[in-house]
């Protein structure tokens, strides 16, 4: 047992609500643990990052947040949101990945940053096999997310990319749920549209004039 209080009491909510056997339209499809609060710029987006798993979830593919999990939102598809630190609370990270299945999760996305960035892979082999996706928070980060010996595998996303990390949950999702195979169909369509868009401008304005309306907007 940990000798942190705040951190035993999330383990015992865990193992709580694993209990529970809630139906599965009532709980997260999609968890998003993360090692450190400072990883959320780049696990949510903000401060200056490119945006991340939230905006991909909640603002491209109209997921919730679920916040508390006896309360469901009024959303067909919902995520969660934990810090879990794999140095310094490993038993935190353990009772997420142990219990993430009998929660109702189908999918997870872990992030972890540093150069011995261990909360992916390890929630992976804990969680096994419930799929895991991988954000390595830093590049110096990448090797130790993807060093996963055969036999126990990880999917993983390049250095920073948790919004891409959503769109791979979305789709392992979209195999059981069409609805949500539209919604990145439509995504996929609206990124087309834009590249359409600002090859026309491009190409009737002129390189000069692109530059003016673009590049030149206070």
């Amino acid at each position: 047992m940990t000798d942190a209080e705040s951190v035993q009491s999330l383990i015992d909510q865990l193992h709580e609500e694993a209990a529970m056997d809630r139906p599965n339209e009532a709980t997260p499809d999609v968890g998003i643990v993360m090692g450190s609060d400072s990883d959320l710029a780049t696990m949510a987006g903000g401060k200056g990052k490119r945006p991340g798993a939230y905006a991909a979830l909640a603002e491209e593919l109209d997921f919730e947040e679920q916040t508390d999990f006896t309360d469901a939102p009024d959303a067909q598809f919902t995520f969660e949101t934990f810090v879990v630190s794999a140095h310094r609370t490993p038993e935190l990270m353990y009772a997420y990945a142990e219990t993430a299945e009998d929660r109702g999760l189908d999918v997870i996305i872990a992030g972890a940053g540093g150069k011995s960035a261990d909360l992916p892979n390890m929630t992976a082999s804990i969680a096994y096999p419930l799929p895991v996706i991988g954000v390595p928070v830093q590049e110096k980060s990448v090797d130790s997310v993807i060093g996963m010996p055969q036999g126990a595998p990880i999917t993983a996303v390049d250095a920073g990319k948790s919004f891409n990390a959503a769109l791979t949950a979305t789709q392992i999702l979209s195999r059981k749920h069409a609805e949500l195979r539209d919604r990145l169909q439509n995504y996929h369509d609206g990124l087309q549209e834009e590249v359409g868009e600002v090859s026309r401008d491009l190409h009737e304005l002129g390189t000069p004039g692109f530059k003016d309306e673009y590049w030149n907007e206070e």
